[in-house]
């Protein structure tokens, strides 16, 4: 019985034997395409930074082209401020020398503008008495010929009365 334990266990035994060789067959083959997928994706992502890499000088190369292109223009610009760097010179000079000018005269037209106001407001004052002794002249032209009719006609009743 014993042998026949054996016996079956040994097939048991053998099977198992061969399962596991089979399994860890399996996980070495697993293993490789895990590693060949991961070395794959390795090789792809490299690529793809070799890719990036060369864009990106690509673009520096153009941003230092551009830079320089860049630079050419301001010097370009420099030389033409130059001749116009003399004539604003000149002309801010002569704006400065008329402003020394301006300066007095303007003090100047503000003493006249205040004495035309004062001279403006007694005129305005004279005008406004002028007005008022107009008017007073005629209240007084008015009572006396106001005055003057009555005489008359008090005159007119008496020799009317003779």
């Amino acid at each position: 019985m014993m042998q026949t334990q054996q016996q079956a266990a040994s097939p048991i035994s053998a099977s198992l034997s061969f399962n596991g060789n089979l399994w860890k067959e399996e996980e070495e083959e697993m293993s490789k395409s895990a590693l060949s997928t991961f070395k794959a994706k390795e090789a792809e992502i490299e690529k793809k930074k070799v890719e990036v890499r060369e864009r990106v000088e690509a673009q520096l190369g153009r941003i230092q082209e551009e830079t320089k292109r860049l630079a050419d223009i301001r010097k370009e610009l420099e030389g033409l401020a130059d001749p116009l760097k003399k004539e604003l010179s000149i002309v801010r000079k002569k704006i400065d020398s008329v402003n020394k000018q301006l300066k007095p005269l303007g003090h100047t037209c503000q003493k006249k503008e205040k004495e035309y106001k004062d001279a403006l407001e007694a005129f305005n004052d004279k005008n406004k008495d002028k007005v008022q002794l107009i008017t007073r002249l005629m209240e007084l032209v008015s009572e006396s010929e106001k005055s003057r009719m009555k005489k008359l006609e008090e005159l007119s009743k008496s020799i009317d009365l003779n």
